[in-house]
């Protein structure tokens, strides 16, 4: 295998670095007057007729204000423009929270956990980097998800409400549990709360007792009072947010937070922390098994049965990009060779196939044969996967949040971005 894609050699970290600088080249134009984020396409080019959406503003206030650790040139000024639109045009003055997005004419209706849990996430990168108004930002995330998310009973978290916060809907779902999640993890290393690590946990122990029930295969779609509901969009399995069936890029990245809580929060504590590190080899190896090459081509499938037979065969970018951080993590947390060899194999597939070596950024979504469509991912929208699988692979302490393992100087090669880029 190439040193190219072999982790702790010169020659990957040259490449992750390269392609960190090179995301960040190619998302810079997102920022609409308002400081809200475009869409962009497979050139770069905001897609100016496509709405704004709250939860691709906050991802790019993450990613630069992450540039901004690194001390990339320009960085500070995008990250400050992605918080003025969080702040500004897709804040819901008159009820609180954040819109779904706006249009060129009107809001988009709704108010999403998924959306505000990357606002917390946003606000916690942006604070460590001390970008204006992140401290405020953050205290309104944390107030509006406490009062109208998060339900201390059960110990997760609801999924949409009407846009006036009056009417929740019925349904619940594990994605947004998910990145409440990495967003209660960031919040805990910020501001030293460590209740929102709690909630991580509480949320984490109902994730691996429902996988364990099903075969290491995550339910992705609840009722309201939290039954699977195994075949919910079996008719529209593609769906960009509720697919069908079990989505393995989900299983690979749940198996990564899991160890990141374990390890912060069972620092002292070897044994308990083993019991949940167990768990996401678990799910990273179903996942694993039942999306990688399963249909004769390169590539980690987007959606299984319940038997683990794929059902849309398509290649999204975040699956890999999630693939590329858990088994780095757990080659560091385990020393396991099967998870540097996976890590290699990843990294040559990125290479060979994902990035667009010509346009720059990767391709969100090939098919079955590794060719570019977009059914599901038109364009390229957004940098926060691609970005960090090329930081994660080399944070020395996998219990930091990415943002404070930079600002730690906790990334092997970060003082190789000290040219400022």
């Amino acid at each position: 295998m190439n040193d190219k894609y072999m982790i702790d050699t010169k020659s990957n970290m040259e490449f992750l670095m390269s392609q960190a600088k090179d995301l960040l080249r190619f998302g810079k134009n997102f920022p609409a007057p308002g400081g809200s984020s475009y869409y962009l396409g497979d050139d770069a080019a905001p897609l100016t007729d496509r709405p704004r959406q709250t939860w691709i503003t906050s991802r790019m206030a993450h990613v630069y204000s992450i540039g901004a650790l690194l001390g990339i040139n320009g960085c500070d000024k995008l990250a400050d423009a992605a918080i003025r639109g969080l702040t500004g045009e897709l804040h819901d003055d008159a009820n609180g929270g954040w819109y779904a997005g706006i249009t060129s004419s009107d809001i988009i209706p709704g108010k999403q956990c998924y959306a505000h849990a990357f606002v917390i996430l946003a606000a916690t990168s942006a604070l460590l980097a001390k970008r204006p108004g992140a401290q405020e930002l953050l205290e309104d995330a944390l107030d509006v998800y406490d009062r109208f998310f998060w339900n201390e009973k059960e110990g997760l978290s609801a999924d949409t409400y009407d846009t006036q916060f009056k009417v929740l809907s019925e349904y619940r779902g594990v994605n947004a549990n998910m990145h409440s999640v990495e967003a209660f993890l960031a919040a805990a290393d910020v501001t030293c709360d460590e209740k929102y690590r709690v909630r991580a946990g509480r949320i984490i122990d109902r994730i691996i007792e429902w996988a364990g029930e099903n075969h290491w295969r995550i339910p992705e779609h609840f009722t309201s009072d939290w039954k699977p509901c195994l075949y919910l969009n079996r008719d529209k399995p593609d769906d960009q947010f509720k697919p069908f069936g079990a989505t393995p890029g989900h299983g690979i990245e749940w198996a990564r937070l899991i160890v990141q809580w374990a390890l912060s929060t069972y620092d002292r504590d070897e044994d308990r922390a083993a019991k949940y590190i167990e768990s996401a080899e678990k799910l990273y190896d179903r996942a694993v098994k039942d999306a990688w090459n399963s249909d004769g081509a390169e590539g980690l499938c987007y959606t299984t049965d319940w038997e683990g037979a794929p059902v849309v065969h398509d290649r999204m970018h975040w699956t890999l990009a999630e693939a590329i951080n858990t088994s780095s993590t757990l080659y560091r947390v385990t020393g396991k060779d099967r998870y540097c060899d996976d890590y290699a194999m990843f990294m040559k597939y990125l290479d060979e196939s994902v990035i667009d070596h010509v346009k720059g950024s990767w391709f969100h979504q090939l098919d079955r044969e590794n060719h570019v469509i977009a059914t599901v991912w038109p364009g390229k929208p957004d940098l926060y996967h691609a970005f960090q699988a090329m930081l994660i692979p080399y944070v020395k302490k996998p219990e930091y949040s990415i943002a404070i393992a930079v600002k730690k100087r906790d990334i092997m090669y970060t003082n190789a971005f000290a040219d400022g880029g």
